[in-house]
């Protein structure tokens, strides 16, 4: 069992990152006259920009947004851009913040400079007010970037303007430690939420600029995004920046349900968080300092990407300044951004996990290991009556029977717990994304048991991203479709509802009914998330 637990972990952090990375920050341009005729030219409150111009759509990339948290700012908020006057180029994405590689082929990087967005529109965008949709990237709060995330089929659709970003990452966004906090206060730790915030603040004085309105902004996250998202909703310094927020995979009634126990990307505990941070200056050399973060700011990049493993582990802290209760105490108290809120996960989320602990270690799952993990995590009583409600023969292997445990268990019955808390305060819209041939990823290897509708893979339904296939058939490109209608939908009103697509009626408190997204005649229907996913067991259990 040690060495499952390793490769547990291992497969959890390599997969919570999505897709490589690429791109320099472009530099200004000799002479670009931002003349009012030239669509691929916008002016910005901090300077000019010239993007991409297409047939039916517009790209600006690599524009900052904050000035690089480089030195002194290094585990500081983030400070503002500095202005430029000749016409920036904005037509090449902005470095990915430090990372390492992951499962799904994301390419390392040691950047530090790396506070960029990128902004799509429609062809004809200028001069309107169009909604504006503000995405957060996943890769458990240690991979990813915001431009790989192609979103041109998402705003020419939908009729929206698309905002992708990039945010500080693992040790260097999410390192909690008493040295970092500022006037004896707990400022420190959510530094990549402060990001997020400030390209928020961005948009609201740019959006203008590219054809959309600043009032009208609906923040949207998938895994880590969508935890990062559910943070939004509970933190001071976020009201008022966003009119509706889209949860995918990033449950916000989640508390101590992630199977592997090690920091994680959920939101943690302020102390949890302070031990990691003090743990990891030690491992790097700095614990003993008369002055811990001179210390640490002293250090490469690559030094605190080797002490803390890659950054894997590091996220939200709650406590602190910035985001004083965890998600779910916002929702139980309700002090929350009441907002409408598109909440929902995939059928088979945890099918993705399995499959990168299988890659890593080269080890199919066995039914010996699955009965000893479920006997580590829950104790022999309790494993006892998970074995026997989720038995190897009913899912064909023990990889699918594991997997389908901690799906229900971690994933799907927290979402419930999710909707439920939301449904009483706001208007909500549940989902459960289940195309079970849903495209694996492209470079990947596909693992021995069925994929199904696996972590991440609605994803490809939305954006293009060079990581997976993309829906193939037409019955997939169909619901593709309708879910971009959907997404924009209720980014422009607040209500998903319209264009003859299947009603998607509001969530409602005791009821945990939600809409299953499927290709197919009949496909997109109202489903028991609770019967599905054998919740009742769970809370039978105590979870």
């Amino acid at each position: 069992m040690p060495e499952r637990r390793k490769y547990a972990r291992a497969g959890w952090v390599a997969v919570a990152g999505a897709v490589g990375l690429a791109g320099a920050v472009g530099a200004a341009l000799p002479a670009a006259a931002a003349g009012s005729g030239d669509a691929s030219v916008v002016r910005t409150a901090e300077g000019p920009v010239r993007g991409t111009v297409t047939g039916d759509h517009r790209v600006f990339e690599g524009i900052p947004y904050a000035a690089p948290p480089v030195g002194s700012l290094r585990w500081t908020s983030p400070q503002p851009v500095s202005p430029w006057t000749r016409t920036r180029d904005a037509t090449r994405p902005g470095s990915a913040c430090a990372q390492t590689a992951g499962f799904l082929g994301d390419a390392p990087s040691e950047a530090e400079d790396c506070l960029y967005l990128n902004v799509t529109t429609p062809r004809h965008a200028t001069g309107r007010r169009l909604p504006v949709m503000f995405w957060i990237h996943g890769g458990g709060f240690y991979s990813g970037a915001g431009d790989l995330y192609d979103a041109r089929r998402l705003a020419t659709q939908g009729d929206v303007i698309v905002v992708t970003l990039n945010y500080r990452l693992g040790v260097f966004g999410f390192l909690t430690h008493p040295s970092l906090d500022r006037g004896g206060r707990p400022t420190s730790g959510d530094f990549g939420l402060e990001d997020q915030q400030a390209a928020l603040r961005w948009v609201r004085r740019n959006a203008t600029a590219f054809g959309g309105d600043p009032r009208n902004v609906t923040i949207s996250g998938e895994s880590a995004g969508g935890v990062s998202t559910c943070s939004h909703l509970a933190a001071p310094g976020s009201a008022g920046l966003f009119r509706r927020a889209i949860v995918q995979s990033g449950p916000c009634a989640v508390t101590d349900e992630w199977p592997y126990h090690d920091g994680e990307w959920v939101v943690r505990p302020r102390a949890e968080r302070e031990h990691q941070g003090v743990s990891l200056a030690a491992k790097a050399g700095c614990g003993g300092a008369a002055d811990v973060a001179a210390c640490l700011r002293r250090l490469p990049v690559s030094t605190l990407l080797n002490a803390s493993d890659g950054g894997q582990g590091f996220g939200p802290a709650a406590g602190g300044t910035v985001l004083p209760v965890a998600p779910a105490t916002a929702l139980a108290t309700g002090r929350f951004a009441h907002v409408p809120v598109m909440q929902g996960t995939t059928r088979d989320e945890h099918r993705l996990f399995v499959a990168a602990i299988e890659t890593f270690s080269g080890h199919v799952t066995t039914e010996a290991d699955y009965r000893g993990e479920i006997e580590d995590f829950f104790g022999p009583v309790k494993a006892a009556k998970v074995l026997v409600e989720y038995p190897v023969r009913r899912y064909g292997s023990a990889s699918a029977a594991l997997a389908s445990v901690w799906t229900d268990y971690a994933w799907a019955c927290p979402a419930g717990r999710t909707d439920r808390l939301l449904s009483e305060r706001v208007p909500t819209y549940a989902y459960e994304f289940a195309d079970e041939n849903a495209p694996w990823a492209s470079d990947t290897p596909v693992p021995a048991f069925p994929t199904g509708a696996f972590h991440a893979s609605e994803l490809q339904y939305l954006f293009d991203q060079s990581e997976f296939r993309g829906p193939l058939a037409p019955a997939q490109r169909r619901l593709s479709d309708r879910m971009i209608g959907y997404w924009t939908r209720f980014a422009r009103t607040g209500d998903p509802n319209g264009g003859g697509a299947p009603t998607w009626a509001p969530a409602l408190p005791g009821a945990e009914r939600m809409l299953s997204l499927a290709p197919g005649s009949g496909g997109i229907r109202p489903v028991d998330l609770a019967g599905e996913h054998r919740c009742g067991f769970w809370t039978s259990l105590g979870h």
